[in-house]
């Protein structure tokens, strides 16, 4: 437990910035199950509108730090190739 006001303070934000990532990277696996669902259903219209809500997303989260820059990029590169072979 903290000891002093400073400390206090400090653990007050770390569990508010939990929160706030944590429900971030949520929306983000939303967004990729949302995407992948689409595909699995061979829908390729509405996989596409997925794909375009779930990129910028993904760059936020990359840019924030909340995930790797890698990771993003390995996400957006992967759904975009099923997309394409769906063509």
């Amino acid at each position: 437990m903290a000891n002093t006001a400073q400390a206090r303070k400090r653990a007050r934000q770390a569990e508010k910035h939990r929160k706030h990532n944590s429900s971030q990277r949520s929306e983000m696996r939303t967004y990729i199950k949302k995407t992948l669902k689409a595909i699995v259903a061979g829908n390729r219209e509405q996989a596409i509108v997925a794909y375009k809500i779930m990129v910028p997303t993904l760059d936020r989260l990359a840019r924030k730090g909340l995930i790797h820059i890698n990771k993003a990029a390995r996400y957006k590169s992967r759904i975009n190739t099923k997309i394409r072979l769906m063509a």
